[in-house]
């Protein structure tokens, strides 16, 4: 689902409200995170994975392909679905920030359900802070920036940026490749 300047407005609006629900309802957030994950699953996959009841599953799902946001990979039954990638940019009416809304922050709030620094730095700061405090915590793991630097230019504590980068971090490792090289880097350092 990324959007290009040839889209129809309607189309990029329609797109836009899609997406906005991701944002909203952590579940439908974590359930589009599972699929873009896994790549294709059964609902009975989702309601075994995601530990939910099957009239929710086939909720969650259905809402996500009239959104939009979701396919039908196979019409046969068990139907398989996949997950659309969304790569949508947003730029705030004064024109002075932008937000990619990617798979990566819809899993940081779909993780909102099951991690309290996640869901206490979104009642705090939106999520549009948690979309900044992501580009912070990919900037972390590549060695860029400190927590101390993200307290001091997002004018928070030193103790919030570093929780909320320690509850981003399984994002920023699984989206972004990150961890490996760290990892690797690391180990062959001690080696020597």
């Amino acid at each position: 689902m990324s959007r290009t300047s040839n889209r129809a407005d309607g189309d990029i609006v329609q797109d836009f409200l899609s997406v906005a629900d991701l944002l909203e309802e952590p579940q439908l957030a974590q359930l589009y995170a599972y699929l873009a994950r896994e790549g294709e699953a059964t609902v009975q996959n989702v309601m075994d994975d995601l530990e939910l009841a099957q009239g929710t599953a086939y909720s969650y799902v259905n809402r996500l392909v009239d959104a939009g946001v979701l396919d039908v990979t196979d019409d046969e039954q068990p139907r398989k679905y996949t997950a659309r990638e969304i790569d949508l940019t947003v730029t705030t009416a004064a024109g002075d920030r932008e937000y990619t809304i990617s798979p990566a922050l819809i899993d940081a709030v779909g993780r909102r359900e099951t991690n309290s620094d996640i869901d206490t730095y979104i009642d705090r700061h939106g999520v549009a802070g948690l979309a900044t405090a992501l580009t912070y915590a990919v900037a972390r793991e590549r060695g860029e920036v400190t927590h101390r630097l993200m307290a001091e230019d997002l004018d928070i504590s030193p103790l919030a940026a570093e929780m909320i980068l320690q509850a981003l971090r399984p994002v920023v490792l699984e989206h972004y490749g990150i961890g490996e090289d760290v990892r690797h880097d690391t180990e062959e350092g001690a080696n020597v």
